[in-house]
């Protein structure tokens, strides 16, 4: 039991229509030929993971920042929070986190807070690695206000295939670190606007894991990490 919880994940609701239009394809597909119908089951497979939702172990200590994705740090650097957010155009260190389609894709919450703002803005769909696609692709922004006062931003960004991005969450909602909050179909990038001040403890290429990965600590004291 425990091998074949290695391979069969929970998979999220918003995947089981794709799911069935996958499942529904590939049995036309054998019908016009065997080898299509395998190659069909195999894109259904991909599918089915594609909105896997596994349980994460988000870590318990006070003022931890987790990744809100599945993925690998792309950039990081210093850059102003959307502005649909209406927070201070004051430039934060953004942490980026690349989405390829084999990653997981469901977002969780950095860090425990009340939702103080939703904002989304439709935009191009370039490739999500890029560092424009933060200003010009579609998005969807949100705010978090901890329990101190200070703002964290979370950005949703649409990438190259990408063409949907959900939002679980409206404003005035509290979230628990690690709690999930959306998803985007099929490959993406999630930014995440640290409050000033905190230093990032991760580095470009590192590869993270939603709602456990700690990319930053509130009262961190490590060295600063080097932005390049």
């Amino acid at each position: 039991m425990q091998m074949l919880g290695t391979f069969i994940k929970p998979m999220h609701p918003e995947g089981i229509k794709f799911v069935a239009v996958f499942a529904g394809v590939t049995a036309l597909l054998f019908l016009i030929s065997p080898f299509l119908g395998w190659i069909g089951v195999g894109l259904t497979v991909w599918c089915y993971y594609f909105f896997r939702d596994p349980k994460r172990v988000t870590p318990d200590r006070p003022g931890v920042i987790v990744s809100p994705a599945d993925g690998v740090v792309s950039l990081i650097e210093a850059a102003v929070p959307p502005e649909e957010l209406g927070m201070a155009a004051t430039p934060l260190t953004r942490v980026s986190v690349f989405m390829s389609v084999f990653n997981c894709h469901v977002n969780r919450t950095p860090i425990a807070g009340e939702i103080t703002a939703v904002a989304y803005r439709p935009g191009k769909f370039f490739n999500a690695s890029l560092d424009k696609a933060s200003a010009d692709n579609e998005r969807n922004s949100l705010c978090i206000r901890m329990e101190d006062g200070q703002d964290l931003a979370v950005v949703q960004i649409a990438g190259l295939v990408a063409r949907r991005i959900v939002c679980f969450v409206k404003p005035g909602a509290l979230m628990q670190t690690g709690e999930r909050f959306g998803l985007i179909r099929f490959g993406s990038r999630l930014d995440v606007y640290l409050p000033e001040g905190v230093t990032p403890l991760v580095s470009i290429g590192q590869t993270m894991v939603a709602g456990e990965t700690v990319i930053a600590e509130m009262h961190s004291s490590s060295d600063e990490v080097s932005v390049s």
